[in-house]
């Protein structure tokens, strides 16, 4: 749904009541990595019985007999290109979609590809996901791309409370 919103032509900045609660984080970790897990799964069956529609033992064999550390890599591309793909498109993932929250950068807007490519290279750093259970409530992919998660409705009230003729915004 794309929403039309006209600003001020004062700066919109992300204040804390907008960001996302820590549950609601959860939540996103959570469904997301749930989500990643049958995409993986799915993906990989798709694999094999293609190949094997096609009387490729070598290539259905290979996908049955991944180790752990292949599967591992596996489940790294593809949670990459899940997490990069949804949040350039449509700024959220699955579990944000259902959480009603949404990636924003400082100014409330979609954030750059630039931005959403560091947000999910270190969504990758070892213990990284538990980082928004600091007192700020940011994780680390938050902070080093600068970019928040809020919730969509109240982003979109404050912004409406915060019009008059200027700049169009859409999402």
């Amino acid at each position: 749904m794309l929403k039309t919103i006209v600003m001020k032509n004062e700066e919109f900045t992300i204040t804390d009541d907008l960001q996302a609660t820590q549950i609601q984080r959860f939540f996103n970790f959570t469904i997301d990595l749930m989500f990643i897990y049958i995409l993986v799964l799915s993906l990989g069956t798709t694999i094999i019985l293609v190949a094997l529609s096609v009387d490729n033992f070598a290539l259905s064999n290979y996908v049955t007999n991944l180790n752990a550390v292949e599967i591992g890599f596996y489940t790294v591309i593809v949670s990459f290109l899940y997490y990069y793909i949804t949040e350039v498109y449509f700024s959220r993932t699955i579990a944000k979609l259902l959480t009603h929250t949404i990636v924003v950068n400082v100014n409330g807007t979609k954030p750059s590809k630039r931005s959403v490519f560091i947000r999910t290279c270190c969504r990758f750093i070892p213990f990284e996901a538990f980082t928004f259970l600091r007192k700020n409530g940011l994780g680390l992919h938050d902070e080093y791309s600068k970019t928040f998660v809020v919730r969509k409705r109240e982003l979109i009230k404050k912004r409406k409370e915060n019009t008059s003729l200027g700049t169009v915004v859409q999402f």
